[in-house]
């Protein structure tokens, strides 16, 4: 089967100004550097790492929403990369994206009716208004929104609601891909279960392919077939959900595992764990060669002098080291 998406060696490099007399000129600042992925109809594909890794700017590049350095963004075998927004727009339908505020998300002075209408007009400008409302109701249902709600405003709503508000606009003209940017990172616990809970369902009923972009690392295996891991722009780990939580391959991923919670007080408490030691580089200066050797437990002198490759353990599970633990 052909992926519905495919990225291949996606760059997005921004150019910023020099840091004074010392550092004149322009330096570089690579937030995506190399990514590549694929994504089948149905799926979906989980993308967690620290912020400031790489992950909603990957989705901004994908998407057109940020200017794309080099690389091929592949949709049903169409490269879209650097298309202008004209020549992007007929691909708009196909792709649309869930943000992670829910309320700021949604224009303030547009009623509930008037956000989740606004795609239909643009897209479907032929369509009633009779059949525009029967639309907005019928998505407004599917997401847990009552019909008597469709003229009220983004501020009446709980943070949950808006989030549904939210989800309605981006699936009213059917799309293929849906990227969901932390969509419930801003949500109390109880309310991301039933978001997640619904997308999960949304995507059964649509057959939708989803990229998953999250921190919480219990979310991504809820909900993801499988898992992508990012550091300082780079793709560290690919593994289907199963492996890569059984047996992660990179520290990286190790560590991020490790960290999750355990409900169980006791367990929790008497678990062994390390913490990663410092903070996330500058990705304005990277480290040579492996760019987590400055906080890796295992790092060795080839690690400062060689960029390690991707290596394969098997099953497709990609690891991007040069001693993995698998």
């Amino acid at each position: 089967m052909m992926p519905l998406l495919q990225v291949e060696d996606l760059r997005v490099h921004f150019q910023l100004p020099g840091d004074g007399l010392l550092r004149p000129g322009q330096r570089t600042l690579k937030a995506v550097d190399g990514v590549k992925l694929s994504l089948a109809p149905g799926e979906t594909l989980g993308i967690v790492g620290e912020s400031g890794c790489g992950k909603s700017t990957l989705a901004r590049g994908i998407l057109g929403l940020a200017p794309v350095t080099c690389g091929r963004v592949m949709l049903e075998g169409k490269n879209i990369a650097g298309l202008s927004p004209r020549q992007l727009r007929p691909f708009r339908q196909q792709m649309q994206i869930v943000f992670q505020d829910p309320l700021a998300s949604l224009d303030p002075r547009m009623t509930v009716s008037e956000i989740i209408t606004e795609p239909l007009q643009v897209f479907e400008p032929k369509l009633g208004r009779k059949e525009r409302k029967a639309r907005v109701q019928q998505i407004m249902e599917r997401v847990g929104l009552l019909p008597n709600q469709i003229n009220r405003y983004p501020h009446e709503f709980s943070g949950g609601q808006c989030q549904r508000i939210g989800i309605a606009r981006a699936l009213i003209l059917g799309p293929k891909l849906l990227i969901c940017d932390e969509p419930v990172s801003a949500l109390d616990v109880s309310i991301q279960a039933q978001i997640i809970n619904l997308l999960m369902d949304l995507q059964a009923d649509m057959g939708l392919a989803m990229l998953f972009i999250a921190h919480d690392l219990s979310l991504v295996k809820q909900i993801s077939h499988r898992v992508m891991v990012m550091y300082l722009g780079k793709v560290v780990e690919t593994a289907s959900r199963d492996d890569l939580y059984r047996a992660p391959g990179h520290p990286y991923t190790r560590a991020l595992i490790d960290a999750i919670p355990i409900p169980d007080p006791e367990i929790e408490r008497n678990k062994a764990f390390t913490p990663l030691q410092g903070d996330l580089p500058s990705p304005l200066a990277p480290p040579s060669g492996c760019t987590f050797r400055t906080r890796c437990p295992q790092a060795a002198e080839l690690c400062a002098r060689q960029e390690p490759p991707v290596q394969e353990t098997g099953n497709g599970h990609e690891v991007m080291c040069h001693f993995p633990l698998t």
